[in-house]
């Protein structure tokens, strides 16, 4: 039996000692590394960077760390810095937190542009293209179009924005590139701002409920109604939910700014849209009809709209009732501008009226000149502006009338 030679410990050690010597490798100056805090105190920090000795980072290039955040330095802590001096005379490298700060700031860019986080950052200046940011450290730039706290110029047109206001402002922001290379970092306010949008929506619609009256801004009006801003999200008035009147544009009604009640007519959560009501927030006018009018009563009225088929014209209130052509004049007309036009004062005679389909027609021709005078007269004097005479409703008449207004509503609910 063979024995082997004992081993030789001075051999094997020399052996570990050159793989340790293998395992680190040599600092340069400027070299950015991490480090793990291995002490802390009134000197600065003494930091593990691999090496066989640690490093030193003087007070003195600590200085863009205030004082009373140096509590945010912990033994274990991992930190970024850079090499000032590979090795010093005690065989320490020197290190510097300060210049290694714009590398971390690069670093958490690319953190937040990868996670897709939103940060804020401070406007430090401008040019025609957009605005200048310092964020972490790191000077970036938001483009004109990605920024939301000024308005968009129109298509076409030259107008550089004013910037200036912006300068010294906190903006919220998301990193949209990052490139350390090119020392290029983009950011978009509009981006930031549509996400936010986004999540405040989302939490008014799980609010929302239908039926409800909520307190908004008009913030955009349209050919086909107005938008209003609830909040956090935005619901449309359609251009028929404006008045109980007819309206032609809604900045009749409406314009951009104006505070609302609007009432919440529909919420669909899936595509996340809110249909609004404007006139629903108010009594519906047919609702009185039955109590205010008769017919054969004589009322005055102001024409409104012009068809070629008559002329509608408008009550007291919101009542638009129809004045067909054959009843404009005892003479032939072959249109009705022939003998009104719009914003024209007449007095009228209320022939029909069919509450369930809200419809009133109205007369002209039936009324006599004498008539006309007398109610005008009454009106000028002030004796008809609270009280318009008309003959006596029968108990049956009322009854009808009544029966279709309540029947028109359990149809047709608010």
């Amino acid at each position: 039996m063979v024995t082997k030679p004992p081993p030789d410990d001075g051999a094997q050690m020399d052996r570990l000692l050159d793989e340790a010597d293998r395992t680190f490798t040599s600092l340069e100056r400027g070299q950015v590394v991490d480090g793990v805090i291995m002490k802390v105190d009134k000197d600065g920090l003494l930091v593990n960077v691999g090496q066989k000795t640690e490093g030193i980072v003087p007070s003195r290039e600590m200085r863009s760390i205030p004082m009373d955040a140096w509590d945010q330095f912990k033994p274990g802590g991992k930190i970024v810095v850079t090499v000032i001096r590979p090795e010093s005379e005690e065989g320490h490298a020197i290190l510097s937190l300060d210049r290694a700060a714009g590398e971390v700031g690069w670093r958490k860019l690319q953190e937040y542009a990868d996670a897709g986080t939103a940060i804020e950052g401070q406007v430090i200046g401008h040019n025609r293209g957009g605005a200048v940011v310092m964020v972490e450290g790191v000077q970036g730039f938001i483009p004109l179009s990605q920024l939301s706290s000024i308005p968009r110029a129109p298509a076409g047109s030259t107008e550089v924005p004013e910037l200036a206001g912006l300068v010294g402002k906190k903006l919220h922001l998301k990193v949209i590139e990052v490139n350390k290379k090119r020392n290029r970092a983009i950011l978009s306010e509009r981006a930031a701002s549509q996400e936010m949008r986004q999540a405040r929506k989302s939490r008014l619609l799980d609010e929302l409920k239908e039926g409800e009256i909520r307190k908004g801004r008009i913030s955009g009006v349209t050919n086909f109604g107005a938008f209003v801003d609830l909040g956090g999200a935005d619901g449309l008035i359609h251009i028929s939910e404006l008045s109980w009147q007819s309206v032609r544009s809604p900045e009749e009604v409406v314009k951009v700014g104006d505070q609302v009640d609007a009432y919440v007519m529909k919420i669909d959560r899936e595509t996340k849209r809110i249909a609004l009501s404007l006139k629903r927030t108010q009594a519906e006018p047919w609702a009185a009809v039955a109590s205010k009018y008769a017919v054969g009563q004589i009322v005055p009225a102001t024409i409104s709209k012009l068809a070629t088929f008559g002329a509608f014209a408008q009550l007291d209130g919101s009542v638009e009732g129809l004045i067909h052509i054959s009843e404009l004049s005892d003479k032939m007309v072959q249109h009705p501008k022939d003998v009104v036009k719009e914003g024209d004062k007449v007095a009228v005679k209320v022939v029909r009226i069919e509450s369930d389909r809200r419809r009133i027609g109205l007369s002209i021709k039936q009324v006599k000149a004498a008539e006309a005078d007398d109610l005008f007269a009454k009106f000028k004097s002030g004796e008809g502006e609270q009280k318009v005479e008309r003959p006596a409703l029968s108990a049956s008449m009322a009854a009808q009338l009544a029966e279709a207004v309540a029947s028109n509503e359990a149809q047709n609910p608010a």
